[in-house]
């Protein structure tokens, strides 16, 4: 009987080691955060570059969902990503102020530039984003907008107000929304030898370039901020708080920033950490 009762024990006790040794890689595999984000970041290959990096130093694995920043903003406040990282600072305000985050911090910066075929039909060519518009609209050249509530398809708004035009009243004969991606809507442009606007990352690291080139650069309004937000987890019980503050941490600390300033194509930086500028 004594042996039997030994036995007992001792299978009981390799059950609870299998059990705890189970147990070990998937809570392993629970270590991870949703981050809801640009495509920019995603398509001109920061991401590759970057998240590894974080994942060496935490442990923790992101889960990118690239969408275009009014996109990633609607899954925050849906709760269904623990840390928005986008670039729409007006909108990323409204974000805080609304409740969805308690804070919003800047990571780093790049530019948007303007696309068109290396003859420039249009004769946009310079420093002026808004003089540059006012050329297309008049001449009714081809304009690819993303058109998907993007961070980009916000500046674009911007810089045609800027140059006193609305597209939404359609009054540009060349305007065409494709609602989709920064690669798609260049991949478009290219199809077409036509206009488009574009943050200078995916450009970069964009390989279908056909006939395109940068015609507009260089001015002040064209400045492209990126922020990262925690989703309030007051707001979403599930929101992982203290492992996407982690990843904000370390994206604003000086080796997230040095990492964010080592990614290079072609010997160019794409971003520019100015997370305590």
């Amino acid at each position: 009987m004594g042996v039997i009762v030994r036995r007992r024990g001792f299978f009981a006790c390799a059950l609870m080691a299998a059990a705890l040794l189970l147990r070990g890689p998937v809570a392993a595999q629970d270590k991870f955060i949703v981050a809801a984000s640009t495509t920019s970041t995603e398509q001109s290959g920061l991401f590759s570059h970057l998240l590894p990096a974080f994942k060496r130093a935490t442990g923790i694995e992101v889960r990118v969902v690239a969408v275009g920043t009014g996109q990633a903003l609607d899954i925050g406040r849906r709760g269904d990503a623990d840390v928005v990282f986008v670039h729409d600072t007006a909108a990323e305000e409204r974000f805080v102020a609304e409740g969805h985050s308690v804070r919003r911090f800047p990571v780093m910066y790049n530019d948007f530039v303007l696309i068109g075929p290396k003859s420039d039909p249009a004769g946009v060519r310079g420093h002026d984003i808004a003089a540059a518009l006012g050329k297309l609209a008049a001449r009714g050249a081809e304009f690819i907008s993303r058109g998907d509530r993007s961070g980009t398809h916000a500046a674009e708004l911007r810089f045609w107000r800027f140059a006193g035009v609305d597209p939404a009243a359609g009054r540009i004969a060349g305007y065409q929304p494709c609602g989709c991606g920064m690669g798609p809507a260049l991949n478009i442009a290219s199809s077409k030898n036509a206009y488009v606007l574009s943050d200078r990352g995916t450009w970069l690291s964009f390989g279908n370039r056909g006939d395109l080139a940068i015609l507009v650069e260089g001015d002040r309004r064209m400045f492209n901020q990126y922020g990262v937000m925690v989703v309030n987890p007051a707001r979403h019980p599930n929101v992982k708080q203290v492992l996407a503050q982690q990843f904000v941490d370390w994206l604003i600390s000086p080796r997230g920033q040095a990492t964010i300033a080592s990614f290079r194509i072609g010997g160019e930086q794409l971003f520019f950490p100015n997370a305590h500028q």
